[in-house]
Parts: structure tokens; sequence; C-alpha cells
């Protein structure tokens, strides 16, 4: 079991189910965690009913649930939790994943799962990669605020040798091409080569190491071609500053992680990279709201909830603000763009806030999952348009 990533994020939505439950349950540690299996037992129970509910025959829903008990009635099932357990089960479908934000406990029964109490683990206000360099070895790590994991990067050389061997470029001796200055949103360009200082054979080797960097800045640009994720390096501090003549990545943060990055794992290095990243993430956030504010008044903002679950699923919401802890209940019909909201939750309903924040990741928008108060126009739900 994982963190939700949205690769995970993809399966969920696109399992072909008529028939879906998502279950949540915060989870007791420490000296209550005899408690657990207990409520658990109460949970399934009330699924169960609303299972029922939803039409289906009680051997139907028993068989629907039998993977999830057997599943939780493993040993050590509930040491191994984080905070919260989070659930999904469909006919011939079983996935849960642990999370370590903190929501309420909830059964929803539906056509598709309900994902929203999750999405700031997807949310692409939260994405951010460092890029761990050594002469012998290079990693690029792929982070959110609450997990980490190593990413292939094509053509991405793993050594300073492997590169200028097989470098057509690099073998002829020098790397010439105009790049953009290292820094975030730097666009000073200049001449690809390096000038060091000192010994003939110490310039030499910057030159090597700066070829091998523009080597790897090649890769890592075309995997990143189009993000706006912060990138922190990890590294012996010497290598900086060659790194960031051949980087051309326009979100390459000024501030790095120093020391011997062969030594530290993909979680190590994400702790200590957070407390660099999260002034941006708040920063980019507060300039989305304030962007809200000035396009509002010119059609390119929304805080309708039709007119945005609209737009999200055609692909116009660039941004999406969505209140956490808020469910809008309904039926939407995308032929028609038209949404009905009930007030309690009816059989067949989904929580449309959930539905608009899905399609808006799934079409490559940003979503910021945020409490209620921080939504623009105090609504639940807030869009900024492409168009």
């Amino acid at each position: 079991m994982s963190l939700l990533s949205v690769d995970e994020l993809k399966i969920l939505v696109e399992q072909p189910q008529e028939l879906c439950v998502s279950i949540y349950m915060p989870v007791t540690q420490g000296v209550d965690i005899q408690q657990n299996p207990i409520r658990f037992k109460n949970l399934l129970r009330e699924t169960e009913e609303k299972l029922v509910e939803y039409g289906c025959e009680q051997k139907q829903a028993r068989e629907l649930l039998q993977p999830v008990q057997a599943e939780v009635e493993q040993d050590n099932f509930w040491e191994e939790q984080s905070k919260v357990l989070a659930i999904f089960a469909a006919p011939g479908f079983f996935r849960y994943y642990k999370s370590p934000i903190d929501f309420e406990e909830l059964v929803v029964v539906s056509d598709a799962f309900h994902v929203k109490p999750l999405m700031p683990l997807v949310a692409g206000d939260g994405l951010f990669y460092i890029l761990a360099l050594s002469q012998n070895e290079v990693r690029l790590i792929e982070c959110t605020r609450y997990s980490a994991r190593e990413v292939e990067v094509e053509n991405l050389p793993q050594s300073l040798d492997q590169a200028l061997q097989y470098d057509e470029t690099a073998k002829e001796g020098q790397y010439r091409i105009s790049t953009s200055k290292g820094g975030t949103n730097n666009s000073f360009t200049h001449a690809g080569s390096f000038h060091g200082q000192g010994s003939p054979d110490r310039d030499k080797k910057q030159e090597d190491i700066l070829q091998y960097f523009h080597i790897i800045d090649r890769a890592v640009h075309q995997h990143l071609h189009g993000k706006k994720a912060p990138l922190v390096l990890a590294g012996v501090e010497y290598l900086f500053p060659i790194y960031r003549e051949a980087n051309t990545y326009q979100h390459l943060v000024a501030e790095g992680l120093t020391g011997n990055p062969k030594i530290w794992k993909a979680e190590e290095l994400q702790a200590e990279a957070l407390p660099i990243v999260e002034p941006l993430f708040s920063q980019v956030q507060e300039e989305a709201i304030e962007q809200y504010r000035e396009l509002a008044g010119v059609q390119k903002t929304s805080a309708d909830l039709n007119e945005t679950l609209s737009a999200a699923y055609f692909g116009r919401v660039d941004r999406l603000f969505v209140a956490m802890g808020v469910q809008k209940w309904g039926t939407f019909n995308p032929e028609t763009g038209k949404a009905q909201v009930h007030s309690e939750a009816e059989a067949g309903d989904r929580d449309l806030l959930n539905s608009a924040a899905i399609q808006t990741i799934l079409n490559g928008g940003t979503v910021y999952a945020v409490p209620p108060e921080k939504v623009p126009e105090a609504a639940p739900i807030a869009a900024i348009f492409r168009y």
C-alpha cells in the first residue's frame, strides 16, 4: 500500500464500473490501536447498508466487500497504517491507500470513486523535483509534500564517463549552444562554453563536467517540458554553479542541498528540500488567488458550480480552487453541460466538486485543495479558465 499518485488516480477514474465504493477512516495510533478493527467493522456495516439502498442485493454487497474484509484481517495490518485509510472497491477491483492528511470518516457509494479527500496528494501545486548530482550517479526524484519516488528519464546519463564516451558533441571537445542561465524564471542567454580559472588540467576537468551537465540538462528539460514545478539541486556545492551554467529549465531553485546525494534516500532528500520549496508553493497559490481577482469580470473566471464543472470536463480549467471537507451531491451530464445539485446525497449522486477536481487534473490543470475560507468569492469551488 502506498500514497495515491496521479497514475493511480487515473486507474481509479478510468474504472468502467457502475458500482463504486469509497471508504475513508481515520486511523488511531498508539495504545488505542485496538479500536481500529471495531470502528472499521461498523464502517463495513454502514457500507453494506448503503449498497443495499443503492440497489444491490445483500449477497452482492457482501461479495463486493469480501476482499476488503480479508485484507484488513491480516496480521499487523493496523500497525502499518498512516493517519487515514482510504479504500476503493468495485466488482473485480480493490485498491487501498494510506494518507498522512487528516479528514473525517466517510462512506460513498456511487457510479464513480470519491477521491477528493486525497486530492492534496496529487494536486499540482505541491509537485517538485530534486536532481541529485554527482560525477558517478544522477537521479531525478519526483516529490510532493507527502511522497518521493525516483523517475526514469530517457537519455539521462548515469556518470560523467558514460556521458562523454557516448555523446558525439562531447567527443568533439566543445559544447557551444545558447542556453538559459540557471535560476527561476531567468531567460538571460549566454554561450555554453565554460570559462574556468586555474591549471589547464583543472580547466579541462571543469569543461568535461560542464559538457556532462549539458547532456543531463537536455534529458531533464525534455522530461520536464511544459511543467512549472520547482527543481532543487542536490550534491557537492562546487558542482552547483557549473550545472547552473548548463541549465535551461526555467524553474531551477536558487538554494540547493549540499552533501553526498549517493548516501541519501529519496525520502530523506524530499524532507530536506520541502522547507526550500514550501514558500514557493504558498507564493504561487497567493499569486493564483490574486490573478483570479484581476481576471474577474473578463469572463475568464467563475465560481459557478455548473459552469466550472462543464469547463473542467472540456479542458478549459487552468487552475481550480476546491474546498476540502465540503461536498456538493448531484449529477452532471457532459453532453448537455447541466448539473443537478441535491441538498442531500441520493442514489447515483456524485460529489460534483470531486468530479471537477478529477477532470481538471486529468486535463493538465492545477488543483488547489484548500480550506473553504481560501476559495475565492467564499464559494465551494472557483476556477481560472484557459480561454
